[in-house]
Parts: C-alpha cells; structure tokens; sequence
C-alpha cells in the first residue's frame, strides 16, 4: 500500500495548528482510573435509544429520540420519573434494519424560533432532514403539522444511513449520511460527489434558496464544481455513526463504522477525503496496492479483535465532574460496549468494559456526558472515591 500522500488529522475546523506541533496537542495522561458507569435515570426506560441532546434553553432538560419514531424530553434530575413525548412521528417512520429516527438538533436560536431538525427514514428507500416547530401553545410539544422537509436522501439499502445533525459554531447545520448500505459500498457512492451518500454534508437553514428549503454556504468545498453536490463539506466515508464538535476547538470529531477489519475516528476539515472504499481506516480494502495520495488518514483506528465491531462516536469531554477526562474524546462500541479516552495526538486509552450496546453519546446544558444503550437505560460517568 502506498503511503497517505497528504495527512491532516492534526488540523480542526477554523484552528490550523503546525502537523510538527502535533506533540503538543497530547493531554497529560489519564492517571485516575477511577471511572465507572451509573444509570443517570434509574426511573426511566427508553425504546432502543439512539440521541440525546439540550436545547440550550436554560431548562436543564434533556432529550432523547427513540429508534422508532419518538422524542422524549425530562428534567435533568437523577430522581425524575415523569417523561413527556416531545415528537411522535412513529406513524411514518419506517424502522427495519438501521431505519427509524437517526438523529435530532435544535436550532442554536431555538429560544425564540422553536425550531428543531429531525433525520428519519419515512420508508426503506429514502432519509429526510425535516424542520419541524414547537406548538405556539404549548412548549413540551412539536407541531407535527409544522413540518418542512429540507433534503431527501435516497437509501439503496436499508442500513448505513447516519443521521447525526450539529449546528457549527458557524451557525451552518451539518449533516451525516452513510453510503448506502450494500457491503463494500457497491455503487461507489462515498467517493462519487454527485452525491450526497457517504459524506458530511453543510448547509444553511437561516435562508432559502430558489427552489430549496435552505441554502448551500459560498464557501462549501465544491460550490463551483459543476459535477459535485454543493451541500458536500467532506467525502470517503462509509457510515459516520455520530460526529459532533468540541466547543473549545471547534474541531469536528467523527466515528466512521468500518466494514471488515477496521473502525475509525476521524477528525474532519473541509473538502477532506477519507479514503472509503479506497481504503478501510488506513488499509486497501479488496486491493493488495491502492493509491492513496490526498487521502485523509484516521486519526486512531482500531480493529475487530475480540468484539469491538462498530465504533459509536462521542464527545470531547469539556465538563467539570471529571477533570481526569477534559480535552479528551470520549467514545465506545455498540458491539462490545467498551469505552475509550482519545487525545488529539492519537493517544488512547481504555476506561471501561460494560457489555452495553452503546447506540449514542450526548451532553446536557453544562457539558456532561451521557450515554444511549440498547438496554433502554442512559448512563454516565461518574468518578468513584
């Protein structure tokens, strides 16, 4: 295999510090190992959940989408036992496979527009990125007639579909879409810019554009590329299950699910090409050479030993209960419900073995982290004395 010809998994989003001061972007080492994992809500249960996210409102509420068609809000207390149905849209959520609703962002004015933006799959073919409105009447509740699709995405299969959405510091919403299921990305969807499977996309949902929901930002990579989708921010990925942004840095972290051999975190810049189906992490995949110049490499993979199969991206810790764990990215694998601690210079770091099938990672008003876990529980971390 031939080397990355261009390696930028040193470089955030606005922030471009020098690849030889990579060394400095190591945090000192986790010496507390003192970590353990305690269902946050021990009163409530939850149906397969796969987000969890604050609207930033000064409520302290938390919320969580349920795979088959739901949103759930609650306070953020552990002794809660009430949970409200924020947005049911289970009548026209198609579930099989990886289908359902696959990720939820409130709009960063949602204070005084009530927006929310919702991924879900309204049947095996196709995924929308729909706008939908709190009632002007009751703010615990969506207005479901209040719907505005943006985008529709369609799906060749039934798995592979993404789904994370993040509002940027730019204010731009930024999308996550799989390639398409099929093994090996059959239809060479993540590589191919016309479109919009297997990238990040980016786009602008403050104005509309003739004949669109949302406007395409002038200084996306392939704006003026004539045979590129416009809405594409970054490519080469195979299923990036959750991206999301550290509120220091600025710098996108995303957990792009391998195929065979290998997971992958990545940390994405504008215009970058993860490789995928190039490569699988920094391996050929199906090809014993493959020219890999410009392609970004991973900034840490790892392979399917044991039962780590598919990676669940998280969080950069920026909370205040663990300070052992700031400036680190915090993520897991839904298979074997492991957990690690990353540092921007690749250093990583086992924390915990929970045998959980950890579908999500999310963060409330002060930045705490929470995990979503098949077993229908939402979880935390919590420094043992």
């Amino acid at each position: 295999m031939k080397r990355i010809g261009l390696v930028l998994s040193c470089i955030s989003l606005f922030i471009i510090p020098s690849c030889s001061d990579k060394e400095d972007l190591a945090l000192t080492p986790i010496v507390d190992d003192s970590i353990s994992l305690s269902n946050a809500f021990p009163n409530l249960i939850f149906s397969k959940p796969l987000d969890l996210q604050s609207p930033q409102d000064g409520t302290n509420r938390i919320f969580v989408a349920e795979k088959g068609g739901v949103i759930k809000s609650f306070d953020n207390m552990g002794s809660t036992e009430s949970v409200f149905t924020f947005l049911d849209i289970s009548n026209k959520t198609a579930t099989a496979s990886e289908l359902g609703l696959l990720g939820f962002a409130f709009h960063p004015d949602y204070i005084t527009n009530g927006f929310l933006y919702v991924t879900y799959t309204p049947s095996e073919s196709l995924a929308v990125i729909s706008r939908f409105k709190v009632s002007e009447t009751n703010t615990n509740v969506v207005d479901t007639s209040s719907e505005t699709i943006l985008l529709e995405i369609p799906q060749p299969e039934t798995n592979h579909n993404g789904g994370q959405l993040a509002f940027g510091p730019d204010g731009y919403l930024y999308i996550a879409s799989g390639d398409g299921g099929g093994a090996g990305d059959p239809d060479g969807n993540a590589q191919n810019l016309e479109t919009l499977l297997g990238k990040i996309l980016r786009i602008d949902v403050n104005i509309n554009d003739a004949g669109l929901n949302y406007t395409i930002p002038i200084d996306n990579p392939f704006v003026d590329n004539e045979n590129a989708r416009g809405e594409i921010y970054a490519y080469g990925l195979r299923n990036p299950w959750r991206f999301s942004f550290d509120n220091q840095t600025n710098t996108i972290w995303a957990a792009d699910v391998g195929q065979d051999n290998l997971e992958e975190i990545d940390l994405i810049v504008k215009g970058g090409n993860y490789g995928w189906n190039i490569l699988e992490g920094t391996s050929c995949y199906q090809a014993t050479e493959c020219d890999a110049t410009d392609l970004i490499a991973p900034l840490y993979e790892y392979g399917h030993s044991t039962n780590d199969k598919s990676v669940t991206g998280g969080y950069v810790y920026r909370g205040n209960k663990l300070p052992n764990l700031k400036g680190y990215y915090i993520y897991g694998d839904f298979i074997s419900g492991r957990i690690w601690a990353l540092d921007q210079a690749g250093n990583n770091k086992l924390l915990l073995e929970t045998g959980l099938n950890i579908s999500s990672f999310g963060i409330d008003e002060n930045n705490e982290l929470y995990l979503c876990s098949f077993d229908g529980k939402i979880y935390d971390l919590t420094k043992v004395d």
